[in-house]
């Protein structure tokens, strides 16, 4: 049997396995089989009496840890089976951490290992509180925009619309005896900046590629503000064709939905990990990205995110308040809302990735771009085509020959495929010179 998420099989005893041990107890647990194969086929070990008495050892020496350590024997060969638990407490080998992930081992570091620490302990990073910050350091404006979109929303009690700020704070569990929480300060801070440098959003317009960028801008600020002051930035310097940002959910067709690019950019600010690098938008001639630090939580894929999902959000607090004030929805429907508005404005689903150790969306603007003609299964000479006719309006039988240097037959195979497989194409005219084609309306 291959190996699976927690069973690792080597064929025979490195020291370097510790670290996969640590792994394994620091996630779900799992077996490492000495002695077989990838395909689990039994290859013996010859010093098995030895590494009976070694392996506990080691384990214990390095992580402090225990392990079931059981030798087993298969027609006159030996294997040894390693069972490790999971542990609710943090483990490392000399100094170091390690966590199995899908079927790799990665070494946890910087901003991952920070928040691996936090959950061990029971905590959230937006749940821990930050003492060098006080109440002059909350924006009074960005508490008032929140109550009425939340009264708006109706998901605030009407009980707490007119207590004092330490008071609501309280309720929204944004405050500890007190003392305000890092969720507070990314909220509602007035420079959340002079606490966490990466606070901020980069903007990006770029060329035909990410080494070709034309011009860019920042925003910095607490959440409430930075949503509109983005998406103000981006219909004022970035997008072609503004979109009615103002609350308008129009949908219109050639250009990104208002509601998938604010749920977008909401996603990335309040699922993001605020200890690594800031959200970056990147803008060109027919798509736009925001990619943020921190990639799903554990039990998530990319895959999932396409239907009805659990809602598993990085920043509970956060997530918490800013579905209070209307900003997003629970249960996970967050991607789900920005693939239907693509699909009601026509537009080809956006592609979401992981990927630089943090979470990607893609908008297209629209079908007929190489990118996109590919991704449907068109051959490259049909690619090129499209492109002719969104270029020039139309083009024959005998236009394509001549183009691409095939036979009567290629020609009509291929634009037949474009006409009645593909539905880009539509055909003008029956038989004949005077027939040609020209994009489906």
């Amino acid at each position: 049997m291959p190996e699976q998420q927690n069973i690792e099989y080597k064929q025979s005893w490195h020291d370097d396995y510790l670290k996969w041990i640590c792994g394994f107890a620091n996630a779900n647990g799992g077996v490492i089989y000495i002695g077989k194969d990838d395909n689990a086929n039994v290859v013996n070990v010859p010093d098995y009496k030895k590494l009976m008495d070694d392996i506990p050892n080691k384990v214990r020496n390095a992580m402090g840890i225990t392990v079931e350590v059981n030798l087993h024997e298969e027609n006159g060969d030996y294997f040894i089976e390693i069972i490790t638990q999971p542990y609710s407490v943090p483990i490392s080998v000399r100094g170091r951490y390690y966590y199995r992930s899908g079927s790799t081992k990665q070494e946890l570091t910087g901003a991952s290992l920070n928040e691996f620490l936090l959950k061990k302990s029971g905590k959230t990073w937006d749940d821990v509180t930050e003492q060098r910050a006080s109440f002059d350091d909350i924006d009074e404006k960005a508490v008032k925009t929140f109550l009425v979109a939340s009264e708006n929303a109706g998901r605030l009690p009407e009980n707490n619309q007119g207590l004092s700020i330490p008071e609501l704070f309280e309720k929204l569990r944004l405050t500890e005896n007190g003392q305000l929480k890092r969720a507070a300060v990314i909220l509602f801070g007035k420079d959340p900046g002079k606490f966490y440098p990466s606070t901020f959003v980069k903007i990006g317009r770029f060329g035909k590629d990410d080494t070709d960028i034309i011009f860019q801008e920042v925003e910095e600020g607490n959440l409430i503000v930075l949503l509109q002051a983005v998406l103000n930035q981006l219909n004022h310097k970035f997008l072609i064709r503004t979109i009615g940002f103002e609350g308008v959910h129009r949908i219109e067709k050639g250009e990104y939905p208002y509601a998938a690019i604010r749920e977008m950019l909401l996603n990335a600010l309040v699922h993001r990990n605020y200890m690594g690098a800031p959200v970056q938008i990147r803008v060109y001639d027919d798509k736009i990205s925001i990619w943020n630090e921190g990639t799903l939580p554990e039990g998530l894929t990319l895959a999932s995110l396409k239907r009805p999902h659990s809602s598993r959000p990085r920043n509970p607090i956060i997530a918490d308040v800013a579905f209070k004030g209307g900003y997003i929805d629970t249960w996970g429907r967050g991607t789900i809302k920005i693939i239907d508005t693509c699909k009601a404005a026509e537009l080809p689903e956006p592609e979401m990735q992981e990927i630089d150790g943090g979470f990607i969306i893609t908008l297209f603007k629209n079908t007929l771009t190489e990118e996109q003609l590919t991704k449907l299964g068109l051959n490259s000479r049909q690619v090129k085509a499209v492109l002719y006719v969104k270029e020039n309006g139309k083009i024959t039988n005998a236009d394509y020959q001549k183009l691409f240097g095939v036979s009567k037959a290629t020609a009509t195979r291929d634009l037949t495929e474009l006409t009645d497989k593909f539905d880009l194409l539509e055909k003008v005219g029956q038989t004949g010179a005077g027939t040609f084609y020209t994009l489906t309306k």
